[in-house]
């Protein structure tokens, strides 16, 4: 985490699962990522019906946006995660597999995991959107 990025849990709200309530930027640029998906650089799918395969995916993905703009993960300031799915245990699979990856600290800002009934490609499980405040 840089000086210009704050991540506050206020004590009078409950302790969040590795993110924070609040993240604070100090003025500068912000780059807004589109829904990072579980596409390789031919446009196919990968790992249909494979929820680990498609989040590396999606996590190779959004590491290369990030570094096309001279970010990282720890420069990430908000994110929101789409699984296909509505079962807890799936969803909590999900997340920990995201913050155990090479972008995991992206996760400890502001963020939201959501269950969803479907994505944009047929087949696919995750999305990951980001905002990132650039160095």
């Amino acid at each position: 985490m840089t000086t210009r990025i704050t991540r506050i849990n206020p004590p009078q709200l409950h302790q969040p699962p590795g993110y924070h309530h609040i993240t604070v930027v100090e003025a500068g640029r912000t780059a807004h990522l589109a829904g990072q998906c579980p596409i390789d650089r031919s446009g196919a799918l990968v790992g249909p019906a494979d929820l680990a395969a498609q989040i590396d995916q999606v996590v190779a993905n959004a590491l290369t946006a990030l570094a096309a703009v001279g970010a990282g993960a720890g420069d990430v300031i908000r994110s929101v995660v789409y699984v296909v799915s509505d079962d807890a245990s799936t969803l909590g699979s999900a997340w920990h597999r995201l913050r155990a990856s090479p972008l995991g600290e992206a996760f400890t800002s502001a963020s939201t995991l959501l269950g969803v009934a479907q994505l944009g490609f047929p087949g696919q499980l995750v999305e990951v959107d980001l905002t990132a405040s650039l160095p």
